[in-house]
């Protein structure tokens, strides 16, 4: 018999997350955490919420693209979109990794700032071409009346481009950098003892406080 979701229960024992962590580099842990996660099916999908003029938040899976040496993390998107009109208002946005198979996740508060076009003319030219001729297709976040007219708008831009060696990046696409104000690393552990290490920025020194938080 299957069993029900909704009762399922699994006791987190995979590892833990020490006091020693409080002194650790966010930035430095964070990319030890993405190494950790490389085995698994995208370890660079993080889930981004925004939250629009009117009060309506949203989230979205998105790849992260980048890591800078201020430790902001990259995304690139249509600007157009739903996520990308409610960044113009306020680009505050939360991040969220969530690496079930490691039963680990890690969330990140910050501030989404878009990327110079030159970033965004480098990365757009290393996209596949069918991602590249899909970002002129869609109209992202639109209505659209079926799958087929979806299908179609893609025939046409493909047939606009046709053998060009180069698609050009449609103006309308490009990239965010979230600087972190505020890191937390989340391991499970049993019974629900769960582990929670946030790192602050202090707005004084500029360096990052760490805390245990309770789960």
């Amino acid at each position: 018999m299957t069993e029900n979701p909704l009762a399922h229960r699994l006791d987190y024992t995979l590892a833990e997350l020490d006091d020693d962590a409080l002194s650790a580099s966010p930035l430095a842990l964070l990319q030890t955490w993405l190494t950790d996660a490389a085995d698994l099916p995208e370890p660079n999908a993080m889930v981004v919420s925004t939250v629009d003029g009117e009060g309506r938040p949203t989230s979205r899976t998105v790849l992260l693209r980048g890591v800078d040496d201020d430790g902001a993390l990259w995304f690139f998107t249509n600007r157009d979109s739903r996520k990308g009109q409610a960044l113009v208002g306020n680009p505050s946005v939360s991040i969220l990794f969530p690496w079930y198979a490691l039963q680990r996740q890690v969330i990140v508060l910050g501030t989404a700032t878009p990327l110079p076009a030159e970033r965004d003319d480098a990365y757009f030219a290393s996209r596949p071409r069918g991602s590249q001729l899909s970002a002129w297709a869609s109209h992202q976040s639109q209505p659209v009346a079926s799958r087929a007219a979806l299908e179609e708008q893609m025939a046409e831009v493909s047939a606009r481009f046709g053998d060009d060696a180069v698609v050009p990046r449609p103006p309308h696409w490009g990239g965010y950098r979230v600087e972190p104000r505020e890191i937390e690393f989340w391991q499970g552990r049993p019974s629900r003892l769960h582990d929670r290490i946030v790192f602050s920025q202090d707005g004084a020194a500029g360096e990052w406080v760490g805390m245990r938080r309770q789960p």
